[in-house]
């Protein structure tokens, strides 16, 4: 805004800045930009219009050069010498009661140096604020706010961004057929009208002129007429309608052309409401937040770590997040405070890791000539990066600290085999492994394939495997109980079972944890407490992008298999329209005549009204009736108990089933090589990992096998998101995809314990959460427990993040 367009002559203008930047406690928040950038804009004009002020201008600006790097008591003194500068100037007409130059400098500096500014406590409720009662608390609650920081750290849903100011006369040729403009005037309200529409909606009409020309401007709140009067200068910020002369504002932002402009003439804040809560409301709210609050508000990062990672101050960070200077300062003040979400998270993971390694553990003697033996005499080799797994694997095992390592591999990458490896090592030096699956149908998987692994070992060579759920028989848990007691048992595998009170080790060193995610916190704490700080190994078939497994595995060391078994049969994905169903059919009744079998997923267990897809239940009944009359169906979804499920998944795998119409609860874990082809309905209703995960379930034998996606939407977006599935085989690259697309709570399918609750940090921010990774794993080599005084305040915060995750998941 220009002192022209502020309605004032400069000198008067620039007392009322000076006087408002006084007033707001020196935080260069009195003019759009701060101080310097107003001079920046107006001096040219300044020194044209007022040539016999020339020498006063060209002082004034050297003088606040640099302002915005000041304290806020350099700048208190400052504006001190630069008071008499404006005091002492000739032409100031609007002032007709001058102050004595010295006389004003004396009391301005005796008022910077008794108190800046007024304040609050950042932590106090928000009823400490002016104009705060009761009612507006309750509405601030809504949106999650009760004391001062919170308002501090509310986010903007998006900007908009007005700065582009514009003389009446060329907003005509601004606006292209097509185009939307958005922009701000300044003028004069030359006329204000009620009028009604010619359905009697009552609208106020206001003609807004300047040097330049005039304007029309409507706003349908007949309140707003009683705000204004003609005479008025005001400043008006929206999107143009119409084009050349025909131009007009509709419902545009508007307030007095002063210097303290909050909704026009800038880039303002849009922020999220709740009902009798407005913007303009809102936005004096936050204002008044941070002239009152900033003052007493700690940064919490150390000066030393902010300069090493290039990030601004907390203040200077929550002033740009509110009323940025540029889009490009609000988007850094964004990713100072993602970097502090991201630090305070990687503190507790990596504090929990170290934790963890400073327990003293079991080493495990690594018996090469064994190893070597077991992978010769498998029918396959392992790949490269199953190699490179295990070593990362065994050279944890060694350590005289336990191992806390997360296993990730896609479907059918051989994790299994990894872990078989690292279990026969730990039984050869005398110790125990327990390998915990989430289900009976894959404890019993995985007891088969261990089973069938160490088949190729003889002698003392060979392990005991056992195995323990919920449905083995009274008759062998005894012998199994006090196998595990004696040591005599030296691998178990099995469900929640393993978990029981009843179930003691005699020395459980080693702890596999399949499919984790199905396990809560306390459930993987009891296996840990069954043996001494054993080593822990967690594995995962769910592609997890790198910034995910950073947030949700931090505190985990990471092994990827990122590579598939050479033979592996590839999968051919089809994405099939709705209307081609039926020739779908025809395929898998193919593919069963042959001898095979099939799946057919479907999203929702009951049919909805609102969701048109196809439930389980209801297509079940369809194709058992119209489509596959003669074949055998099973049906599996979420709400059937376990030994339901694990009937049913049974049946399957032994071929009494020819298809299983199947939820989501089939993603992960079944094994039945002799099924080549699975159909999903709905298929764009999944996300990306979701839909390669089913896929998965096919294409484990050696026959050609099928993956159908069906879909009854016809939209771009859609038949690009299922073409990538049918073009990518890469879960890892899926994954990617999938987070970028539908963001971290979806990519999961449910909300998951732990995941955390991140308002600035995004996860497609990977610069920024390395770099809060690395931040927080140089802060601990230092000090492990953060109990330096310049950590204090960082400290505070994660014992605040961690005590709440805690109680989240309890």
């Amino acid at each position: 805004m220009t002192s022209s367009e502020a309605g004032h002559h400069p000198i008067a203008f620039l007392r009322r800045v000076f006087d408002l930047e006084r007033r707001k406690g020196y935080q260069d928040s009195a003019a759009v930009g701060g101080i310097e950038r107003l001079f920046e804009r107006n001096l040219g004009v300044w020194l044209t219009q007022h040539p016999e002020l020339r020498s006063h201008f060209q002082q004034l600006a050297k003088l606040v050069r640099g302002y915005s790097t000041k304290s806020p008591m350099e700048r208190a003194e400052l504006l001190a010498r630069i008071m008499p500068l404006l005091d002492g100037t000739e032409r100031i007409s609007e002032r007709p009661h001058r102050v004595r130059a010295s006389k004003a400098a004396e009391e301005r500096t005796a008022s910077a140096k008794a108190q800046l500014v007024k304040s609050v406590d950042p932590d106090e409720s928000v009823t400490a604020l002016p104009g705060v009662g009761a009612q507006r608390a309750r509405q601030l609650e809504t949106l999650g706010i009760s004391t001062v920081r919170d308002l501090l750290y509310l986010v903007p849903r998006r900007y908009a961004d007005y700065t582009q100011v514009v003389p009446i006369g060329r907003l005509g040729r601004l606006v292209r057929v097509g185009e939307e403009v958005t922009c701000t005037v300044i003028g004069e309200v030359a006329q204000v009208e009620v009028r009604e529409t010619t359905n009697g909606r009552r609208y106020v009409a206001v003609e807004l002129r300047d040097d330049t020309g005039k304007i029309p401007v409507i706003w349908f709140n007949p309140y707003v007429a009683r705000q204004l009067a003609v005479g008025q200068r005001i400043a008006v910020s929206g999107k143009l309608e119409g084009s050349g002369p025909y131009v007009r504002f509709r419902n545009p932002e508007w307030e007095p052309a002063e210097a303290d402009l909050l909704n026009t003439g800038r880039i303002v804040p849009i922020y999220p409401l709740t009902h009798g809560l407005y913007q303009r409301q809102l936005r004096q709210l936050t204002r008044t937040a941070l002239e009152l609050a900033l003052p007493r508000l700690n940064d919490p990062l150390p000066t030393a770590l902010r300069q090493r990672y290039e990030l601004p101050s907390l203040t200077w960070a929550l002033a740009q997040l509110h009323y940025p200077e540029s889009l490009a300062a609000a988007e850094r003040a964004r990713r100072r405070l993602a970097f502090d979400e991201f630090l305070v998270l990687q503190l507790g993971l990596v504090q929990r890791r170290l934790s963890w390694h400073a327990q003293p553990g079991t080493p495990v003697p690594i018996d090469r000539e064994l190893l070597e033996r077991f992978l010769a005499s498998l029918p396959f080799q392992l790949t490269s990066a199953q190699r490179r797994a295990l070593e990362e694997i065994l050279a944890d095992l060694a350590q005289p600290h336990p191992m806390s390592r997360l296993l990730q591999g896609d479907v059918g990458s051989g994790k299994t085999v990894v872990a078989a490896a690292a279990a026969l090592l730990v039984h050869r030096a005398g110790f125990q492994s327990a390998i915990l699956a989430p289900t009976e149908i894959l404890a019993e998987q995985h007891f088969r394939t261990l089973t069938r692994l160490y088949s190729g070992l003889s002698g003392a060579d060979r392990p005991l495997v056992a195995l323990l759920t919920g449905s083995t028989p009274e008759r062998d848990r005894g012998p199994i109980l006090a196998g595990l007691a004696s040591g005599a048992i030296g691998i178990v595998v099995g469900t929640h079972a393993l978990l029981e009170e009843r179930v003691q080790f005699h020395h459980l060193t080693f702890a596999v944890i399949d499919e984790q995610h199905r396990f809560g916190v306390l459930q993987r704490h009891t296996l840990r407490s069954k043996g001494k700080n054993p080593h822990v190994l967690v594995m995962t078939a769910t592609p997890i992008p790198r910034s995910l497994a950073l947030v949700l595995h931090g505190d985990l060391d990471l092994s990827i298999i990122d590579e598939l078994p050479p033979g592996r049969q590839p999968v051919k994905t089809y994405v099939v329209p709705g209307r081609k169903r039926a020739e779908a059919y025809k395929f898998v009744r193919r593919e069963i005549e042959q001898g095979h079998q099939a799946f057919v997923i479907c999203p929702l267990v009951e049919e909805s009204e609102t969701i048109e897809a196809r439930a389980a239940t209801a297509e079940y009944e369809r194709l058992q009736r119209d489509v596959f009359p003669d074949l055998r169906l099973g049906l599996l979804h979420g709400r059937m108990s376990s030994r339901e499920k694990d009937e049913v998944m049974t049946r399957f795998r032994d071929g009494e089933l020819d298809i299983l119409v199947s939820t989501a609860v089939v993603e992960v874990g079944i094994d039945v090589p002799n099924a080549t082809v699975i159909l999903i309905e709905g298929a764009e209703r999944f996300g990306l990992a979701q839909l390669h995960q089913f896929r998965g379930r096919v294409g484990r034998g050696t026959a050609p096998s099928y993956c159908l996606l069906v879909s009854d939407t016809d939209t771009e977006a859609a038949r690009q998101r299922l073409e990538a599935v049918a073009t990518t085989t890469d879960g890892f690259r899926l994954a990617e995809i999938d987070l970028q697309l539908r963001g971290p709570g979806e990519f999961l399918g449910t909300r998951q314990s732990g995941l955390p609750n991140l308002r600035f940090a995004t996860l497609a921010d990977m610069p920024t959460l390395q770099a809060a990774r690395r931040a927080a794993e140089e802060l601990l080599q230092d000090d492990p427990t953060l109990a330096a005084p310049e950590h204090a305040a960082l400290a505070e915060l994660v014992r605040a993040r961690w005590t709440r995750s805690v109680a989240d998941v309890s």
